[in-house]
């Protein structure tokens, strides 16, 4: 692929779909789609600025809350810009974040674009993603970015569906809400990020000039989601095993048998209860434990991701704690409990920074 100046792509191999969104048939039928049909370059790119504001987080920078905003009804959830800080240029008007990839009033600072390795739409097993600049990128930022791609592809996932849980039940193997989504490898950068040393780095993240005057930059709701808070099992996988056992369910501290709770029986997806001729009210939907908290909090619920996520095929698990709730002892003791003490090892957010930027040195 022929690049502009001040390009970079990333070439990458898909080892499992990656969902990025829904499509439109001829008919004007919305219809789900994995990688393997169209790549969203806009669900990719979410993706990217959730993890690279976890890394940031990470190395104690100054990243805005990335959820949903109500100023009038929730002044404490504070999204950039600062409302006190109205000329962009001002220090404090976004954070280290917002400014490589925008925010209001604050464009994007490079053209996003999802290919193949020929330059034309992604639609195989390997894409590339094309970063063009359109303005100047600090050397420190390409760096952070080269960074979370790295994340991702080896500690991580990207797209959406990745909480889907995998089975050893081999009569449910193929069902959609067992699969594996957004697992990848990246195989060629080019040209090769700048080299810059984990200290600069961080004192760049760390900079007075991103820090938030309302001091609401990020909810307190929020702030596990940062790679100290970040652990990673690599190998190893959490999965349902029979219709009354599932390891996933028992770490996350939710009741484990999928019967129905109206009628006692197990029912295929998309059968309804006879009784209540509605869709199945599970056992395994409930908690263990309806008082304790750092179950209710790793499950999440309908509105509110998981904080655990295990896949099967190219093995690895991962999630996060939260601080004053739960910590890395008390989550590597609910693996234990399952995987017992030997043959894992438990990798924990910082000792992933230092690895991320230890290779990124080795790299020619």
């Amino acid at each position: 692929m022929t690049l502009a100046k001040g390009e970079r792509v990333y070439q990458f191999k898909t080892l499992t779909d990656i969902w990025t969104g829904s499509i439109t048939d001829r008919n004007g039928q919305i219809k789900e789609k994995p990688v393997s049909e169209r790549l969203v370059s806009t669900g990719l790119l979410g993706s990217i600025r959730w993890w690279f504001e976890v890394l940031v987080r990470g190395m104690d920078g100054h990243a805005c809350d990335p959820s949903p905003e109500d100023r009038q009804k929730n002044p404490s959830k504070s999204r950039c810009p600062d409302r006190d800080v109205k000329e962009v240029s001002d220090p404090k008007h976004h954070c280290v974040v917002c400014e490589l990839f925008g925010c209001t009033g604050w464009a994007r600072k490079f053209r996003f674009e999802v290919l193949d390795e020929k330059g034309g739409s992604a639609n195989s097993s390997n894409f590339c993603l094309r970063f063009t600049p359109l303005r100047p990128i600090a050397p420190e930022e390409w760096a952070l970015l080269d960074a979370t791609l790295r994340l991702i592809a080896d500690y991580g996932a990207i797209g959406g569906k990745t909480v889907f849980k995998p089975t050893d039940e081999s009569h449910r193997m193929g069902e959609t809400h067992h699969q594996d989504h957004g697992i990848v490898e990246v195989i060629n950068v080019d040209p090769p990020t700048t080299k810059i040393n984990l200290t600069d780095l961080e004192k760049y993240v760390r900079d007075e000039r991103w820090k938030r005057s309302d001091s609401k930059a990020t909810t307190p709701e929020f702030t596990w989601a940062s790679l100290k808070n970040f652990w990673f099992v690599d190998g190893k996988t959490l999965s349902r095993e029979s219709a009354s056992k599932s390891t996933f369910n028992e770490v996350l501290g939710r009741k484990e048998s999928k019967a129905c709770r109206d009628c006692g029986v197990v029912h295929n997806p998309r059968n309804k209860c006879p009784i209540t001729n509605r869709h199945p009210r599970r056992e395994s939907e409930q908690l263990k434990n309806g008082r304790d908290e750092i179950s209710r909090w790793l499950a999440g619920s309908q509105q509110e991701s998981k904080k655990m996520f295990s896949f099967k095929n190219y093995a690895r698990t991962f999630g996060f704690v939260k601080p004053g709730l739960i910590d890395f002892n008390v989550m590597k003791q609910r693996l234990t409990n399952v995987w017992g003490k030997s043959g894992w090892d438990f990798i924990t957010g910082h000792m992933i920074v230092n690895q991320l930027f230890a290779m990124k040195e080795d790299r020619k």
